[in-house]
């Protein structure tokens, strides 16, 4: 089998538009490339600048190159008798037949392969597929990307490299592939199929790494097989050691394997603190700044703690990607340096484990929604299943329409067997359980832990001691679990997982099972399917109209990103229901009185059947039907809840896209203070509970926190300790904070023309002084709009890129990589660059903060907050305002100085700060930066002298 690896340079994406170079590497059937064709061409018609500057291919490159026929006649003998692949195939087969036609050839009929598809399938874990990342993560050379001939060589290596991951899988593994692809005419499929016939010639190998089950190749063995961490120890190695031993004997071992370590101030104040309040059963607040190293400020205590008093300690982190980093930086490093074996094990949400079951009957049954981009899912997840040891959704880069896919295997609560299940020692969810219940520190998140409060502590292992990380975010989690956030597809998931058409969905394979079965009530059963499935239809046309009806109340914000969730928002109040809400509320009627219908004969059928049949008590599709009913009749409770307005303590609001509309629609209903159940459920429960992140005090004071979180109480009796670190850089030679004294004023979230262009002229005069370089941070998206194009006017002529959030590409994670990419850019950013962006070093030297982060006063919950200070006689504005202003103010803040070398300049354009009666809240709440204010004319030469003083010292 001979490959053509082909790429094309075009002059647009759109099949009119001219090839100007093209790019072929020939793999031969020994797995060698044997030659690598590039040319330019001319296509006759100018270059468009955004392709010159793309690709770097000029005018007068190709005014001497070959024309598309000259081209065409080396090219076409290379491809006789090949398989042609490309990355993003499609995009250069449409130019190649194109030019095969323009030129007088028969269209190329050969087999095409992509190397997207086999990246996907191969590499499940990978985090991008773009051609240049994908290169740099393997190693693989490619010297000048979007230039053809290295594209194609680039794309060629990438291809080997998938084949060998392929020819090293296990057999089982292909031979379920090929049968995967079997019924599809792809061309995928005949290459899987042909890989497995080559592979069964070969004697059986590598038996050893896998566990084979039910015709699956895992990574994993038996869970129950795991046992404790200290299982062979006879004696408590801590019975003896009292912390200040434990504590040296590790700093001595990090010395050993980072010579570069040095014990931090900052960090040993947090180990005291911290073990102090785990002995004596106290709370702790602390506030730890970047560079604390604050990850192992609390581990290293706990494991200490937990060990010494078998007591479990629970870490608790508010996102996901904290809690992997502890998993893969901070547990692995600990793992080598504390003197005996302990086991720290990660605990996320049950949906985030794959459930093989689910797994296994959907690909016997190939029971696929978007049957091809499910195939690729399917075939992605085979693979990962010899690679993963967790079974972790997060591990996987699902892309599209993943998502969809991954909800119908996840691992969840209501269809679960038990000890009944075939996989139940295979399995993933019981797996994490187990390991979190033999472990001495588990690590999980914020959302679990009231997932497991509103379980009635069923979900995580006992546990007296916890620390949570990232605690300013408290709060706003605990309101969204204790309350109810439901969305459009909520129901829309359950209804079609049942019943989607007579072919797909649980209850048309459940009719067919019995119709073929022969039993005496078939015919009953199968019509009763019949009359359900009708019920589920209609209930689907009430539910999109009563959304519809919903989404059509919605005003929108006029400071919100297009496509933001929030962008539409609209608070309900029970005192003042919008006009017709008696017709909404009848909708809903309907549908909670067809779905009682529904889930009563739903739930009679299935245990009829499980009665008179003791084959369906463990059947898969019962029980995932059975489970499915629970969920319908959970959500219906909720959709009740929302839409009935009782609640007195409670917010109501609604929130949509404009994007997606009525199917984005999320409904909200959160208590308004939850501080009374944060207490009860927490801090008067818990033995000890400590409580970290960068940003916790207001002013040097943490008043705002103990209020809002329910700590008055242990505060007034003795049983909150509150600390805050000292910082470990020297802010006052590290960063320069600069207001422009006389810069204009703005209300609202829309600039006037002298303020955006002022705003415009100070950045860009300011972006030419530090090279770019430069993080713009907005409150609002409309202004953001307004200052990107005259921004990026205005850099055109200096080099320097300008990169806006919802403007240009994609996801925030994509528009950093960019930015850390390219040396000169300024990356303008609105409310979700505030917080857990990381560019240290270089790539960022200065921040401008446009305005203060004040939350936009109309949000429900903001409004409803306010409402209940104003009746207990305080000020909203102080109370309320202020404090979450200043503590996104402090998070924007933080995004400057990373390392103990960084060095930055802040710039404030909102001169509030130093005029209003509030304005030094934000600027002493800072961990002491220089502040300076000046006229405007005198701040670029003051930034230029500042950054050069750093340059000599």
């Amino acid at each position: 089998m001979k490959f053509a690896v082909l790429d094309f340079e075009t002059t647009g994406n759109q099949s009119a538009d001219e090839i100007i170079q093209v790019g072929l590497a020939i793999i031969e059937e020994d797995q060698t490339i044997s030659r690598v064709y590039g040319s330019y061409v001319n296509p006759g018609i100018p270059i468009p600048p955004f392709i010159t500057s793309l690709t770097g291919i000029t005018e007068q490159d190709v005014a001497d190159a070959p024309s598309l026929e000259e081209m065409m006649m080396e090219l076409v003998p290379l491809l006789d008798d090949v398989v042609l692949v490309g990355h993003n195939v499609a995009f250069d087969f449409g130019f190649l037949q194109n030019a095969l036609d323009r030129c007088g050839y028969l269209p190329y009929a050969g087999r095409i392969l992509d190397t997207m598809d086999f990246l996907k399938i191969c590499f499940p874990s990978l985090t991008t597929y773009q051609l240049g990342l994908v290169s740099s993560h393997f190693e693989i050379q490619h010297e000048r990307p979007h230039q053809a001939d290295s594209d194609a060589l680039a794309t060629a290596l990438v291809l080997l490299k998938c084949l060998d991951e392929l020819w090293s899988l296990p057999l089982i593994t292909l031979q379920r592939l090929s049968e995967l692809f079997a019924s599809e005419d792809s061309d995928l499929g005949w290459y899987f199929d042909g890989l497995c016939q080559e592979k069964e010639k070969q004697p059986a190998q590598d038996l050893e790494n896998q566990t084979y089950y039910r015709q699956l190749a895992l990574a994993v063995e038996d869970w129950n097989e795991i046992a404790p961490p200290r299982d062979k120890l006879e004696d408590n190695p801590l019975r003896t050691m009292e912390f200040p031993q434990y504590l040296a004997s590790i700093e001595e071992r990090l010395r050993e394997i980072m010579p570069q370590y040095e014990a931090r101030e900052s960090q040993s104040i947090m180990f005291s603190e911290v073990m102090t309040a785990l002995e004596n059963e106290k709370h702790l607040i602390i506030e730890a700044g970047t560079g604390t190293g604050k990850s192992l400020g609390y581990l290293i205590p706990a494991i200490y703690q937990s060990v010494k008093n078998d007591q479990k300690v629970m870490v608790s982190t508010h996102t996901i990607n904290l809690q992997d980093q502890l998993r893969e930086r901070d547990v692995p490093l600990l793992t080598e340096v504390v003197p005996f074996p302990f086991k720290a094990a990660v605990f996320k949400g049950r949906q985030h484990y794959l459930c093989l079951r689910k797994f296994e009957h959907k690909i016997n049954k190939k029971d696929f929604a978007n049957p091809k981009e499910d195939l690729l899912i399917a075939a992605q997840m085979l693979i990962w299943l010899t690679q993963t040891l967790t079974g972790d959704d997060e591990e996987l880069n699902l892309g599209g329409r993943g998502g969809d896919f991954w909800e119908t295997v996840a691992s969840d609560s209501e269809s679960c067997l038990g000890r009944a299940c075939p996989w139940f020692r295979k399995c993933f969810y019981h797996r994490a359980k187990h390991e979190a219940g033999i472990a001495d520190v588990v690590i999980t998140n914020h959302s679990k832990l009231f997932t497991d409060i509103k379980a009635g502590h069923q979900l995580l292992p006992a546990y007296e001691h916890l620390v949570i990380d990232e605690a300013h975010h408290l709060e706003e989690v605990a309101g969204k679990h204790l309350g109810l956030q439901m969305k459009y597809f909520t129901i829309v998931h359950t209804l079609t997982r049942l019943y989607k058409d007579n072919r797909s969905g649980q209850l048309p394979a459940l009719r067919q099972q019995i119709s073929s079965s022969g039993y005496e009530r078939a015919s009953e059963w199968s019509s009763l399917i019949d009359r359900l499935s009708g019920d589920l239809v209609e209930v689907k046309e009430h539910w999109d109209r009563l959304s519809d009806m919903l989404f059509s109340l919605l005003p929108e914000r006029s400071d919100a990103a297009p496509g933001d969730t929030g962008q539409f928002v609209l608070r309900l109040q029970p005192t003042k229901k919008p006009q017709d809400w008696e017709a909404l509320s009848a909708l809903e009627h309907q549908i909670h009185v067809i779905l009682s219908d529904v889930v009563r004969k739903g739930e009679k059928m299935i245990n009829e059947l499980r009665d008179d049949h003791d084959e369906y008590n463990s059947d898969s599709l019962v029980t995932d039907i059975s489970g499915l009913f629970k969920d319908l009749n959970a959500e219906k409770e909720d959709l009740r809840f929302f839409m009935s307005l009782k609640e007195e303590g409670n917010v109501y609001w609604m929130e949509a896209n404009g994007h997606f509309r009525s199917k984005s629609l999320q409904l909200f209903a959160v208590p308004i203070d939850v501080s009374k159940q944060l207490k009860e459920v927490f801090f008067d429960k818990k033995k000890s509970i400590i409580l970290t992140s960068a940003t916790l005090s207001i002013e040097k004071s943490f008043q705002y926190m103990i209020e809002n979180l329910g700590l008055q109480e242990a505060a007034d009796t003795n049983r909150l300790m509150t600390v805050q670190l000292p910082s470990p850089f020297r802010y006052r030679d590290q960063a320069l904070l600069v207001i422009p004294r006389d810069f204009p004023s703005v209300k609202g979230s829309i600039g006037d023309v002298l303020f955006v262009n002022t705003l415009v002229k100070s950045l860009a005069d300011t972006a030419v002084v530090t090279k770019g370089r430069m993080l713009v941070l907005f409150t609002s998206y409309r202004m953001l709009r307004q200052v990107h194009e005259p921004l990026r006017q205005a850099l055109s002529t200096s080099d320097i890129t300008v990169l806006g959030q919802g403007v240009d590409t994609g996801s925030r994670s994509k528009l950093i990589r960019r930015f850390q990419d390219s040396s000169a850019s300024v990356l303008l950013g609105t409310s979700s660059f505030w917080e857990g962006v990381d560019i240290p070093g270089e790539a960022l030297t200065c921040l401008a903060i446009v305005r203060l982060p004040f939350q936009p006063p109309n949000h429900p919950l903001v409004e409803a907050k306010s409402e209940l200070l104003q009746q207990q006689k305080k000020n909203p504005f102080m109370k309320l305002s202020v404090p979450q202003a200043v503590i996104r103010f402090k998070q924007g803040f933080g995004r400057l100085v990373r390392t103990a070398s960084d060095r930055g300049i802040v710039i404030v354009y909102d001169t509030r700060v130093i005029e209003s009666y509030y304005g030094k809240y934000f600027l002493y709440s800072l961990p002491g930066p220089k502040m300076e204010h000046m006229p405007m004319n005198q701040m670029v030469p003051r930034i230029s002298e500042w950054l050069h003083e750093g340059g000599a010292s």
